[in-house]
């Protein structure tokens, strides 16, 4: 089964000139299960492609069918329960909300839900990551590693079979990023999902089963 499906894709954004091109003629497939980075200097649309693969943003172009669900002919409210229900997503930046404890953050995803259980669920998961004496701190409290490390139980918790991050390492020293990039790639073995990633770093991108090199908005081999 293919976890993506992407037949050519495409962004444009209006600038001063008229339109600026993102993305262009992006073709690719990923089998579920896969392992893939995304690599290509700044500005070559990376952090773009994860987006419109997550249905964050909507194309100019093309289609992305991700679990045979063509997420582009959901309105925003349908893509959003669907991402809700099949994805994983986690940010260089955290994006930990700082008036909930590390549980709460956890917790949220499994509560929107309507899981019962995702207090529980949320304890296991930061145990899992090495926080659980961590769960009732707030974020501004957490060092930066510890912060990446309640994201990525909160991406993990509800168990989705599409796991997408963008830059996980990038704000992290190097120490702790390969002790996050450990975890990432040992909960994905263990979860069996499909995991996409966006990195600079060559070294993790080898760690992948595959690579899809972006060059100025287009997909080179």
């Amino acid at each position: 089964m293919n976890a993506f499906r992407v037949k050519d894709l495409g962004r444009k954004v209006p600038d001063a000139g008229g339109s600026l091109t993102i993305l262009e003629d992006v073709d690719f497939e990923v089998e579920a299960g896969e392992t893939v980075a995304i690599v290509g200097a700044s500005g070559s649309g990376k952090s773009t492609l994860l987006g419109l693969l997550a249905g964050l943003d909507e194309p100019s172009q093309g289609k992305v069918i991700a679990l045979d669900q063509d997420i582009f002919a959901l309105d925003e409210d349908g893509r959003a329960q669907w991402r809700a229900r099949h994805v994983g997503f986690v940010f260089q930046a955290f994006l930990l909300l700082p008036h909930m404890t590390a549980l709460e953050n956890v917790m949220l995803p499994l509560e929107l839900a309507g899981r019962s259980d995702a207090g529980r669920v949320a304890r296991e998961w930061l145990e899992r990551v090495g926080l659980a004496d961590r769960a009732n701190h707030y974020p501004r409290t957490l060092s930066g590693g510890e912060q990446q490390r309640v994201a990525i139980a909160r991406a993990f918790a509800s168990r989705p079979p599409l796991l997408l991050a963008d830059e996980p390492t990038g704000s992290l020293d190097h120490a702790t990023g390969e002790r996050i990039i450990d975890l990432l790639f040992e909960l994905n073995r263990e979860a069996g999902a499909t995991l996409l990633l966006v990195t600079h770093d060559r070294a993790l991108a080898a760690r992948c089963q595959r690579t899809l090199s972006l060059h100025n908005g287009r997909l080179v081999q």
